[in-house]
């Protein structure tokens, strides 16, 4: 039987965000998620200017915090001006998706579970 204090010493505890934005901008993705358990999901989210936000609903709630950029996100019918430490809800299966932005546009999303 595995201790609660073992499996806490097994889990990834500290993550270097800037690394996996330059990571995302030396790949072919322009997100990275980086915690992938069954209550939560997090990760990067990196957009240059004219670049096309592709992501689809998704299966749980989501949060955004805007690190760096501008623009929009369009959730539903409505487009919400994105800006540096402005934090975004998104509910489940509801088509969304960031545009228009004339900065490198820079995300931290978290999900209400896996990312599927």
């Amino acid at each position: 039987m595995i201790n609660l204090f073992d499996k806490l010493e097994s889990l990834k505890i500290e993550f270097d965000t800037k690394e996996y934005i330059k990571g995302i901008s030396k790949g072919n993705s322009y997100f990275h998620t980086f915690i992938n358990k069954d209550n939560l999901a997090a990760g990067i989210l990196r957009l240059e200017p004219g670049e096309k936000d592709r992501q689809e609903p998704h299966e749980s709630d989501e949060i955004y915090y805007v690190i760096r950029g501008d623009g929009f996100l369009n959730v539903g019918a409505n487009d919400y001006s994105v800006s540096k430490g402005m934090s975004y809800f998104v509910a489940k299966n509801i088509e969304h998706r960031f545009h228009g932005n004339k900065k490198e546009l820079v995300v931290l999303y978290f999900f209400g579970g896996p990312d599927i």
